[in-house]
């Protein structure tokens, strides 16, 4: 079985969960001998791969010379959601919509020639970024068309989304032949926000693969060593800082936490349009110097500071699923989780919480710092439960939707 699968981005070169998402789904399915042609809206190194890589810039022969960022990450709180675009009448004056909405239309013109020099039998788009280049492949080849959605914009945005990025998303769902979703909650937010039926949607989880971590080299944990060894218990947070991921709850936790156990920091991995906001935040309320801005992360940093943390949060206010938590019990630190997540549907071992409660949130945090028999149970029933949270799963339930799509 062949598979044209679109994705905006991959590994290194990625700035979020999508990529990461993709990455391991992609290396999940070739072991299940599935041919995979990953296609990228334009040319980046991937060094030695054992993946098939096509470059829509260079198949289709179109730049994106034109575009003014060099770098247009879908990650970003939304500002300009009141402003009512339209397919032909695009405001130049939001550079950065304007900019982002310029490569997903000329990546859907490159796949066009991307697919008409492929072979395959099914076409696999990954979010609203590829959809528009997985229905051009499907217009010029007649193959059926999977939508995969990882996140909707209502989860990036409330209930102010940008109507041009949810009518590309409909438009996505309405042409697909079967849509993929990471969660039964995010299948709920399609069928209810979208009104797509619910009998086009199949759910394949997301997974984590323990094979990717150099437990040697993460074992030396060197991060941060200094002030664990000084007695600081260490709370992560570590993803995208936007509206979506609510990394205020850790600096509103963290003055009643620090009353508990003043020797205690407060990690922020990750970058994103709110850094500033939450910089200024900690020093208004006093408490800069236990709040450490560590930036985006990847590789064995990530693990390290993984395995350094006492305790991870994902606190989001609305989370198609959350890989990162996987991430943190695979390198034995136990989580706290939002309960408006897909993961929570299947992670047993995890503390839950509402993304607007602070007390409980609190009171979970302390009860992890205070008690290490309910750290070790977490963070050990965690690992435990990780192998049925795999990418093989999520691909042998990928590969059912391609089998009943082409037969």
């Amino acid at each position: 079985m062949k598979v044209l699968m679109f994705g905006w981005e991959f590994p290194p070169h990625n700035s979020g969960g999508l990529g990461v998402a993709c990455q391991g789904l992609t290396y999940a399915l070739l072991r299940k001998g599935i041919e995979i042609i990953f296609v990228l809206p334009r040319k980046i190194p991937v060094g030695n791969n054992t993946i098939n890589f096509a470059f829509a810039d260079k198949i289709g022969g179109l730049t994106i010379k034109e575009i003014k960022s060099k770098i247009t990450s879908p990650y970003r709180t939304s500002t300009s959601s009141s402003k009512i675009f339209e397919y032909g009448g695009i405001d130049p004056s939001y550079d950065y919509y304007y900019d982002l909405l310029n490569e997903v239309l000329l990546y859907a013109r490159n796949a066009r020639r991307v697919a008409l020099q492929s072979e395959y039998d099914v076409i696999h788009a990954h979010d609203w970024l590829s959809f528009k280049a997985g229905i051009a492949a499907k217009e010029v080849s007649g193959k059926p068309l999977i939508a995969h959605i990882h996140a909707t914009e209502y989860d990036r945005s409330g209930d102010n989304p940008n109507p041009l990025i949810k009518a590309i998303e409909l438009e996505g769902f309405l042409k697909a032949d079967k849509i993929i979703a990471v969660s039964n909650f995010t299948k709920q937010v399609v069928t209810e926000r979208y009104g797509i039926d619910p009998a086009k949607i199949e759910v394949a989880h997301n997974g984590v693969d323990l094979s990717e971590i150099d437990y040697d080299e993460v074992a030396k944990a060197d991060i941060l060593r200094a002030s664990k060894d000084a007695g600081y218990s260490i709370v992560l947070f570590l993803g995208r800082l936007t509206y979506q991921k609510n990394p205020e709850m850790m600096l509103k936790a963290a003055k009643e936490i620090l009353k508990y156990n003043p020797k205690t920091l407060f990690v922020y991995g990750g970058s994103g349009d709110m850094e500033q906001h939450l910089m200024h935040m900690a020093a208004s309320m006093g408490i800069s110097d236990k709040v450490i801005f560590a930036g985006f992360v990847r590789g064995n940093d990530k693990n390290k500071l993984f395995r350094i943390a006492d305790v991870f949060i994902m606190p989001s206010i609305s989370e198609p699923f959350g890989i990162v938590p996987l991430e943190s019990l695979a390198n034995h630190t136990p989580v706290i989780i939002s309960k408006q997540s897909g993961i929570s549907e299947v992670l047993r071992n995890s503390l839950q919480v509402d993304f607007w409660d602070v007390d409980e949130i609190v009171n979970k945090i302390v009860s992890v710092l205070k008690y290490n028999s309910l750290k070790t149970d977490l963070s050990l029933n965690g690992f435990n439960e990780l192998p049925n949270i795999s990418w093989d799963k999520t691909a042998s339930e990928v590969t059912d939707v391609y089998s009943h799509l082409i037969t």
